[in-house]
């Protein structure tokens, strides 16, 4: 007899945002209203050459320009349905107890019905724009930093097109839990070198589409969610990322992997003609990840910090990638933070992978936790092996 699908659990899925439409009226998250960031006038866009700009010698058109970048809007979007520790004891040999205890994590939303990473997608740079008070067709460049689009081509483009970013380049970054660190890294550079003004980017999951709702060792750990942000430029010299660091190593890729599923010979000869390409579900060492991240992400801070001139005494919020409570409270006492200053909403969405550190990061700043001017450590690691930091002061 097959075992309940877990699906059984979930509830109706909303279908208030999709992906083919702007959003008008964005499902809401348990967020309170936008706070508004002071709008302030920026310079002239050094890609139009007006000033802070200049022509690089022999090149025609070509820009070179040394601008700052702000980050002035922030948004987030999770699915309604919520799988909680309860609900996987119907199908799985587990426990709430043994699961918030090993992880911290209580309940993760789930995909499902008529939702689609993109429309969250969407939602979720809606509300970033709203906040920093800008039109979707002002941004230059959209980045949608993700490990599972709804399309294999990327999802960016329907994000670009659903908030009417007509003028934006827009692309998909493939970096697992590193993911919106390594975009919102990327985004920058285009403002700091004058080849954009506005940059949106954007953290998405939805891993429960690739997990063995039968392996207890990773089906508890993922939830599906977006989270984005807008970079703009500095009306002075001054530029909000402070430092970055960014490591790879690809010998541990076969310590967390979700791999194409391999012919057997050449495709079109095969027996398989017609059938849909697939890839894995998740397969994970979770002890050699747990000691990889344990071992890495302070020293990755640590050394964020020192590019940027600074030391974790200069940091007034932790960030992290919202992974194991256990990896958090490691990197806080290595850094000599106190757990108050570590920003963490795992126990309600768990392991949201790229959308995890923007998602955090719009809680704090709509319950006003998070203030302009705070200095932020970031953090993001996983699949690949990446890891990638990030210092920055918010607004």
């Amino acid at each position: 007899m097959a075992s309940p699908s877990p699906q059984a659990a979930l509830p109706a899925s909303s279908s208030r945002h999709r992906s083919h439409a702007p959003p008008q009226d964005p499902p809401s998250p348990a967020h309170s209203a936008s706070p508004r960031l002071p709008r302030r006038a920026h310079q002239s866009d050094p890609a139009s050459g007006g000033p802070g700009a200049r022509r690089g010698p022999g090149r025609r058109g070509a820009v070179v320009a040394h601008a700052g970048c702000r980050l002035v809007g922030v948004g987030s979007s999770v699915p309604d349905a919520v799988l909680t520790n309860h609900d996987l004891e119907e199908f799985i040999d587990t426990s709430d107890e043994w699961i918030s205890r090993r992880t911290g994590i209580r309940q993760r939303h789930v995909m499902g019905g008529a939702d689609s990473l993109a429309g969250h997608g969407a939602a979720a740079a809606s509300r970033a724009l709203e906040m920093a008070e800008m039109a979707g067709g002002e941004l230059d460049m959209v980045i949608l930093a993700t490990s599972s689009p709804d399309d294999i081509f990327g999802s960016a483009c329907q994000v670009q097109a659903s908030i009417g970013a007509t003028k934006a380049v827009a692309f998909d970054i493939t970096a697992a839990c590193s993911g919106f660190v390594v975009g919102m890294v990327t985004g920058a550079q285009y403002i700091r070198t004058g080849m954009c003004k506005h940059v949106l980017v954007v953290g998405a999951d939805a891993l429960s589409r690739v997990l063995d709702w039968r392996d207890r060792s990773t089906c508890i750990l993922f939830g599906d969610g977006c989270g984005a942000v807008v970079l703009s430029p500095s009306d002075d010299d001054n530029c909000s990322l402070l430092g970055m660091a960014m490591v790879s190593d690809g010998t541990g890729q076969k310590s967390l992997n979700a791999e194409f599923q391999a012919f057997n010979g050449i495709k079109a000869r095969d027996g398989g003609a017609s059938s849909p390409a697939a890839f894995s579900n998740i397969q994970m060492n979770g002890q050699e990840v747990f000691k990889w991240a344990v071992r890495g992400v302070p020293k990755i801070i640590e050394e964020a910090l020192e590019k940027g001139g600074l030391t974790s005494e200069d940091i007034d919020w932790l960030v992290m990638h919202q992974a194991n409570m256990r990896i958090l409270s490691a990197a806080a006492e290595r850094l000599g933070l106190p757990q108050e200053r570590v920003v963490s909403n795992l126990q309600k969405y768990g392991n949201t992978s790229a959308a995890s550190i923007p998602l955090a990061l719009d809680e704090a700043v709509r319950n006003s936790s998070i203030k302009s001017g705070d200095v932020i450590a970031m953090a993001g690691f996983g699949a690949g092996l990446t890891m990638a930091a990030a210092i920055v002061k918010w607004g």
